[in-house]
């Protein structure tokens, strides 16, 4: 093999033909033999190729079972491409840590829970880290109790919280150190996410027998004070909160967020479901519209199931189930909201994921 032509070309020619091709065919390039992969993530190459539009791929958060029971598999990364409507997988054994568990990415770096090899207690580290070019970094120890109760939320290599119901964690990455925070928030957050300078989650403000969310916010620059959250509403928005079934939060595109749950025929305490409801909030003009809602023949597929999952971002949001199989997939990139469904779903899992939007770049450095 070694006498190959393409062994005798000049470096600069194999990075001129090589930052030709799309950004996925140069991840799957890289796999062919050392050779290439030493030639494409030489830092001359990735500097050639770092105007490439990044992959926009939903990644798999592994299974709680999975997890626990399957510490002799490599750890991996498990992607869909939705624009090519395929299944990737990329390794994760770079990693000096025991079970590394991916919760969140921004702008081409993901965000792991992970066991210290050398430890034989239970501690976990929040690690920074490019799949692509298997770089990483630890961040600031924290206690377990972080991890296991904790949301992470991120939105830079340098914007980092990890929030839970009493306390709120924020790593900037100007000091060497968490900055802690205390919360009033008058239940457990849901599905929070990070929009521009603020921080937005759902509350159960109701009682143990009917449930009444709201929607908080809390802009980073008041961390310091003791009020921080505050209650977001607008007497026009009417019922906009009753009308959804256990909804959760999606980051929308721009400065928007999606509010996605089960559409309830009526106001009924424990009325049934007619399908899966995607509204849309502005935070500009603080204004609700409808983005979308599942297809009635699609929607039977969920109503088996006691709860489903929402991940995603943008203008992609997928649900899955137990039982079902396979995602359901709302997909407005084109300009045009369309449902369809993603089979093939990786492992054994009873099709209850959780997952994030990663966007692979090679240029992402943690």
């Amino acid at each position: 093999m070694d006498d190959s032509p393409i062994y005798r070309l000049p470096e600069d020619t194999l990075h001129h033909i090589f930052s030709t091709l799309p950004l996925r065919q140069i991840v799957i390039c890289r796999s062919v033999c050392k050779f290439f992969h030493q030639t494409l993530t030489s830092p001359s190459f990735l500097q050639l190729i770092s105007t490439h539009p990044p992959l926009n791929l939903l990644a798999l958060r592994p299974a709680r079972h999975r997890h626990h029971h399957c510490h002799g598999l490599p750890p991996c990364l498990d992607v869909f491409d939705p624009d090519h409507n395929q299944w990737l997988r990329f390794s994760l054994d770079f990693l000096p840590f025991r079970s590394p568990q991916p919760v969140a990415s921004s702008f081409g770096l993901v965000y792991l829970w992970g066991e210290s090899l050398d430890s034989s207690e239970s501690n976990k580290s929040l690690i920074v880290c490019n799949p692509l070019t298997r770089q990483f970094r630890v961040l600031p120890q924290l206690g377990s109790a972080w991890s296991r109760h904790g949301s992470v939320l991120v939105d830079s290599a340098n914007r980092v919280m990890v929030l839970t119901e009493l306390a709120a964690l924020y790593f900037s990455g100007t000091s060497d150190h968490w900055l802690k925070f205390s919360s009033n928030l008058p239940s457990k957050p849901r599905s929070p996410i990070l929009v521009s300078d603020a921080v937005y989650a759902l509350c159960d403000i109701g009682s143990p027998w009917r449930s009444q969310w709201k929607l908080f916010s809390c802009y980073l620059t008041k961390l310091t004070t003791s009020q921080t959250w505050t209650r977001l509403e607008r007497h026009e928005w009417g019922d906009v909160f009753d009308i959804l079934k256990r909804p959760r939060l999606v980051r929308g595109v721009g400065n928007r967020i999606l509010m996605v749950g089960g559409l309830k025929s009526s106001f009924s305490l424990n009325s049934p479901c007619s399908t899966i409801l995607i509204l849309r909030l502005d935070l500009d003009t603080l204004e609700w519209d409808e983005a979308g809602r599942m297809p009635v023949q699609m929607f039977k597929c969920f109503q088996e199931s006691s709860k489903f999952k929402v991940f995603g971002g943008g203008d992609r949001v997928c649900f899955s189930a137990k039982r079902i199989g396979k995602f359901a997939l709302w997909d407005r990139c084109g300009g045009k909201g369309e449902w369809r469904w993603i089979e093939g779903m990786p492992g054994n899992s009873d099709g209850l994921y959780r997952g994030f939007v990663y966007e692979g770049r090679f240029t992402a450095l943690p």
